[in-house]
């Protein structure tokens, strides 16, 4: 019996979607709206453990933050994504709501400090100025502040978080949707050991290195435009040992499958020193007025 359960845990776990951070987590929320409220969640201390769990086969895909519509990319993903062989087959924008969430019991009256990711201070500084001789603590998680008011039992304190995180809890939320600004989304990608379709592919991650000439960058974009080719995003990371140039990451739209896009590549390869796919995907794309879309995909 008990190896048994062992194996069923270790199998549940391995269809398991990973994500950085405590229950409540927005990656977590971000996990349940692209594939469904029964998926199963892996949470984990750090980005890098995300992608450790999904290389080695302990979950089947991971979940990362990649950009904020206010606060810009993060720039450890960028990194993690060049030196771990795992392939993006989805992205996510998800809303970012926040709350203010205390102990049940708690009033806002009694909160002198409140807990949160600095992103999610900065994002909410309007409403928590309001809060006359708050102190502003910063920590590694937004859910896991909530987590931690809860364990710790403090009764003089708030956190900035989801309203999931309060559910997983059971705390009280104190305001609703305190961010600055409503148009406030994080993009999310969803990773996996393996090539494999999750919708219809129509934009397509890549990176590269060029050599340190003249024009030589401007050569490589003119493969997109020669070809018509929009492009999304550009992203440029140092080339580590190499002071002063960089890595280029850019996504733009169409698959690796569409002719003229493979042609693009195959040309920029002819320029590039280093050239990585990072993976063709179903973009997401979302508005301010635009409710989110929900995606389902089995892990059976």
């Amino acid at each position: 019996m008990h190896l048994g359960s062992a194996a069923m845990t270790q199998t549940a776990t391995r269809r398991a979607v990973a994500f950085q951070g405590e229950p409540g987590a927005y990656s977590e929320l971000a996990a349940l709206s692209f594939f469904g409220p029964n998926v199963k969640t892996l949470p984990l201390t750090a980005f890098e453990d995300v992608f450790k769990a999904v290389q080695g086969g302990k979950a089947r895909f991971g979940i990362i933050p990649i950009e904020n519509s206010l606060a810009g990319s993060i720039h450890q993903n960028y990194d993690l994504l060049l030196h771990h062989h795992l392939h993006i087959v989805g992205e996510f924008n998800l809303r970012v709501e926040h709350n203010l969430i205390a102990n049940p019991g708690v009033t806002i009256r009694r909160v002198r400090r409140v807990f949160s990711h600095p992103q999610a201070l900065m994002q909410c500084q309007r409403t928590l100025r309001s809060l006359k001789g708050v102190q502003l603590v910063p920590t590694y998680d937004t859910a896991g502040s909530v987590k931690k008011i809860k364990e710790e039992k403090i009764f003089d304190a708030a956190a900035v978080a989801s309203r999931r995180a309060a559910e997983v809890y059971g705390m009280r939320v104190l305001r609703q949707q305190i961010q600055d600004d409503p148009a406030n989304f994080t993009r999310f990608l969803v990773l996996a050991r393996h090539k494999q379709a999750i919708g219809r592919a129509d934009k397509t991650s890549i990176v590269f290195a060029l050599s340190n000439v003249p024009g030589a960058l401007f050569r490589s974009l003119s493969v997109f435009a020669l070809r018509d080719i929009d492009l999304y995003k550009i992203e440029s990371r140092p080339l580590h040992g190499k002071p002063w140039e960089y890595f280029f990451y850019i996504d733009f739209a169409g698959s690796l499958k569409d002719t003229n896009c493979r042609n693009a590549v195959n040309h920029l390869s002819e320029i590039a020193t280093f050239l990585k796919i990072l993976g063709s995907y179903q973009s997401h794309r979302t508005s301010p007025q635009a409710g989110m879309r929900s995606q389902r995909v089995s892990l059976g």
